[in-house]
C-alpha cells in the first residue's frame, strides 16, 4: 500500500493525487505542489489514505509544504493579475482584430508563465498578441487553442442531470462518442437530448454502453414472437437492459415480464436462423414461435 493524497486545483474539479511527504493534512488544507505545468497552489480534496500500488500507474510526486498566509496572499495577487490580463488581452485582441474567444488566463504560482486559452473555428496567427502581452506582464507568455469539450470544461456548468459536468469532475480524457451508443440505450436521438453543453455527444453515452450491447446480444428483437420455458407465447413489447427483464404480451393481452433465464432455450443444438425473426444467427437465444400458416 502506498500512502496518497489527494488535490485539487482551482482551475479544476478533478483530483491528482500526491505524496503527502510526511506532512499532517487535513481536508480543505492548502498546499504547494508541483504539477505538469510548474509550481501550484492546491487544496486538500482527500486527506492521506493509502491505495494499492497497483492503482498507481507512476511514482506520486511529494507536497513541497502546506501553504502559508504569504502563499495565500500571492494566491490573491496572482488572481488580480489573472483578471487584469483577461481584459488587457481582450482588448489586445480587439485591436489586432483577432477571430478569436479568449476563455480564462491561467498564471502559474510563481508567476513564471501566463497561459491564454482560447477558442477559435480557424488557426489564428497571434505572435503579435504574444509580443504585446509579454511586454506588458514581464513573464512567459502562452496563447492555447482548445476545442469546444474543453472550452465546456474550463467554463464549468450543469448537465442534462443537474449535476456538474463529468469533464469538470473527474474525467481526464474525452473518449470518442458515436450515436451507434445512444441506439443501442434507445434513446431519443433528438440532438438537443443528447448532446452536451459543448454541442457534442453527450460523455455519459459511453458508459453504460457495454452493458446495454451486451444484454441486446442475447435479448430477442422487439416485436418478435417469444416462448417462455412455462410455454407461454407472447410479443415482445419492451427490452429494459438495466433491469435486464422483457416485457411480453400474450394472446390474452395480458403483459408480463420475464428474464432471459425464463426464456425457451433454442433446441437446434447448433448456431442457427431460427430466431429474431431476421435470419441472425445466435447462440443459447429465446426460441421463437414459428406460424404454421406460414409451413409449407
Amino acid at each position: 500500500m502506498i500512502n496518497a493524497v489527494g488535490i485539487s486545483f482551482r482551475h479544476s474539479g478533478k483530483v491528482h493525487y500526491y505524496n503527502p511527504n510526511g506532512y499532517t493534512l487535513a481536508s480543505g488544507d492548502h498546499v504547494i505542489v508541483k504539477s505538469a505545468n510548474g509550481l501550484e497552489f492546491g487544496d486538500v480534496d482527500q486527506p492521506p489514505f493509502d491505495i494499492p500500488e497497483e492503482n498507481i500507474t507512476r511514482p506520486l510526486k511529494k507536497i513541497i509544504r502546506p501553504a502559508t498566509n504569504e502563499d495565500q496572499v500571492d494566491l490573491a495577487k496572482n488572481q488580480a493579475t489573472e483578471k487584469e490580463a483577461f481584459q488587457k488581452a481582450l482588448e489586445r485582441i480587439a485591436e489586432f482584430k483577432l477571430d478569436m474567444h479568449l476563455i480564462r488566463v491561467e498564471l502559474l504560482f510563481d508567476r513564471s508563465k501566463m497561459t491564454f486559452y482560447f477558442s477559435s473555428d480557424e488557426r489564428i496567427d497571434f505572435r503579435e498578441l504574444v509580443k504585446d502581452l509579454a511586454g506588458i506582464f514581464k513573464t512567459r507568455i502562452e496563447l492555447r487553442q482548445v476545442g469546444v469539450r474543453d472550452k465546456a470544461r474550463m467554463i464549468g456548468g450543469l448537465g442534462h442531470c443537474g449535476q456538474r459536468l463529468c469533464c469538470t469532475v473527474f474525467l481526464n480524457n474525452f473518449d470518442p462518442i458515436s450515436i451507434r451508443m445512444a441506439k443501442e440505450q434507445s434513446l431519443n436521438l433528438n440532438p438537443q437530448k443528447i448532446s452536451g453543453v459543448c454541442g457534442r455527444l453527450m460523455c455519459c453515452l459511453r458508459y453504460e454502453y457495454k452493458n446495454y450491447k451486451d444484454f441486446n446480444k442475447l435479448a430477442p428483437k422487439k416485436g418478435s414472437m417469444i416462448e417462455t420455458a412455462t410455454g407461454e407465447t407472447g410479443k415482445v413489447l419492451n427490452i429494459n437492459a438495466v433491469k435486464e427483464v422483457i416485457t411480453i404480451k400474450n394472446k390474452e393481452g395480458i403483459l408480463s415480464q420475464v428474464t432471459l433465464d425464463e426464456l425457451k432455450q433454442c433446441d437446434c443444438g447448433q448456431d442457427c436462423q431460427c430466431n429474431k425473426n431476421n435470419g441472425k444467427k445466435h447462440n443459447n437465444k429465446a426460441k421463437p414461435v414459428t406460424n404454421p400458416k406460414n409451413k409449407n
